[in-house]
């Protein structure tokens, strides 16, 4: 009767192990945050901004950012965007709203973008109350249809 609730738990057991497969031990890719466009996102206190990219003609230096940004906080807060060479841009962005800028509305022009289409451009982001943040923005033009709306 021993052996028999003995074999029984080893099966069980045994069981288990090898139905989990290797997830048990294997890399699973679907646990990684990432930005699965072409834009980039980052946080800066109680705003994120989400799928940042700049849009710019071939032979000019001012490029529209393109971005969603959403308030999680419980106060207005302003965001601050731009290059290190030039003066930011402050976006508006009310307590617990979401915001889609560069698209339909006035663009956000930076000015003095020195980087090419298919390039990084050095953005910084902040607002009051937190550390402001420096990320590598992609740089894209109207060579695509579905930017060439875009362009400033």
């Amino acid at each position: 009767m021993k052996a028999r609730l003995a074999a029984s738990v080893v099966l069980a057991l045994a069981v288990a192990v090898g139905g989990s497969g290797c997830s048990l031990i294997t890399y699973q890719a679907t646990t990684e945050k990432y930005d699965a466009s072409d834009g980039v996102s980052a946080n800066v206190g109680d705003l994120e901004v989400r799928n940042l990219l700049l849009v710019k003609a071939d032979d000019g230096e001012d490029a529209n950012a393109v971005f969603t940004v959403s308030n999680h906080g419980d106060r207005d807060a302003e965001l601050e965007i731009g290059l290190a060479s030039g003066d930011p841009e402050t976006v508006e962005v009310p307590a617990g709203e979401q915001v889609v800028l560069g698209v339909d509305e006035e663009p956000v022009l930076l000015t003095d973008v020195r980087a090419a289409p298919g390039g990084l451009a050095d953005v910084f982001l902040s607002t009051e109350g937190a550390e402001g943040v420096e990320i590598q923005v992609p740089v894209l033009d109207g060579r695509l249809p579905e930017y060439r709306h875009l362009v400033p």
